[in-house]
């Protein structure tokens, strides 16, 4: 049993972690906050992770597994209702772990490690994109080009990665709090389907997607 406490502590402190990343941003905390925040010494928190970008680190892998996981269901996508959920299922990974996004490009030009692997995500949300694209124009869903759908897929994939930062300037106080994750998440998906809606093979498919975006554009729970 003694030999499990370590990793306790240390999925702890992750968690913990992510909370406080999560909700003041990654520069704003620091590893003393994250100690008594915990109720552990820094010697402790440091003998589980031995600085804070190991921290930063261990939580980018798991979002890193998360992400990537989600996105290969992309050339499953078949109709407009899996659209959406596929979409606001990828804000939802986002959310998890906002303060990724929030601070993306001070966190990128500090570590090495996001640096590289931030990049292939961003390369996969791409992919993942053009094979729904294709999935659904193959459905006769949409009427897309090859270009257009290069085009699409490379403006769906920047909508998705700098949606949180468009709301965090919006409203700097609250867009990263709890509260705001149900309308934040909706709002990000709806943007992402308008551009789609002038693609949509006929005008019928363009109200059914009007009519179910609307229909989620309600406050969440936290």
């Amino acid at each position: 049993m003694a030999k499990k406490a370590p990793r306790r502590t240390a999925e702890r402190i992750a968690e913990v972690t992510l909370e406080l990343f999560n909700r003041f941003g990654e520069p704003n905390v620091s590893t003393t906050l994250i100690s008594a925040e915990l109720g552990i010494s820094p010697g402790n928190l440091y003998y589980h992770f031995a600085s804070k970008d190991a921290l930063v680190n261990h939580l980018f892998d798991r979002y890193e597994t998360a992400m990537l996981g989600l996105l290969e269901a992309a050339p499953d996508v078949k109709d407009v209702e899996d659209t959406w959920f596929f979409l606001h299922s990828l804000f939802e990974q986002v959310w998890s772990h906002r303060f990724l996004y929030r601070d993306l490009n001070n966190l990128l030009s500090g570590n090495r490690h996001l640096e590289t692997h931030f990049h292939a995500i961003l390369e996969r949300k791409t992919w993942a994109f053009r094979q729904m694209l294709e999935s659904l124009a193959a459905a006769g869903l949409m009427r897309l080009s090859p270009d257009n759908i290069e085009t699409l897929s490379a403006s769906m994939s920047v909508m998705v990665t700098y949606w949180l930062s468009y709301e965090y300037v919006r409203n700097p106080r609250q867009a990263m709090e709890p509260a705001s994750a149900g309308l934040a998440l909706t709002r990000g998906a709806q943007h992402v389907l308008a551009l789609l809606t002038p693609h949509m093979a006929d005008t019928d498919l363009q109200s059914h997607l009007l009519a179910l975006t609307a229909a989620y554009n309600t406050p969440s729970q936290d």
